[in-house]
C-alpha cells in the first residue's frame, strides 16, 4: 500500500486566495479593497501571497489604526478556521456598536 493514498492537496496560494476572497465577499458587511477588506469604512483584514503561504492580518477591533493579529495559512484546514474567525469578529463587532 502507498503512502500517497492519505496525501493531501498540495496547497496553492495563489488559487486559494481567489477563493478566500470569495468566500470573504459573501460575509455582507465586508467591503473588499483591493488586497484587504473593510467593515464600515475601516480595515479590518489585509491578505498577502507568497510562493507556499496566504498571510492574513485581522484586526482585533474595528478602528482606523487596528492592532494586528497575523495568522499565516499553509492549507485548507487554515482557510477555513481563517473564516470562521473572521466571522465570529463580524458578529462581534456588531454587537459590540
Amino acid at each position: 500500500m502507498s503512502d500517497d493514498f492519505f496525501a493531501l492537496p498540495p496547497f496553492k496560494p495563489d488559487e486559494t486566495l481567489v477563493t478566500l476572497k470569495r468566500q470573504l465577499r459573501e460575509l455582507k458587511p465586508l467591503a473588499e479593497r483591493g488586497a484587504a477588506f473593510d467593515w464600515k469604512g475601516k480595515p479590518v483584514l489585509q491578505l498577502a501571497s507568497d510562493a507556499a503561504t496566504i498571510t492574513a492580518r485581522i484586526a482585533r477591533r474595528p478602528i482606523t489604526t487596528p492592532e494586528w493579529d497575523t495568522q499565516v495559512l499553509k492549507s485548507g484546514a487554515d482557510v477555513r478556521k481563517l473564516v470562521d474567525e473572521v466571522r465570529k469578529r463580524l458578529v462581534r463587532w456588531a454587537d459590540d456598536e
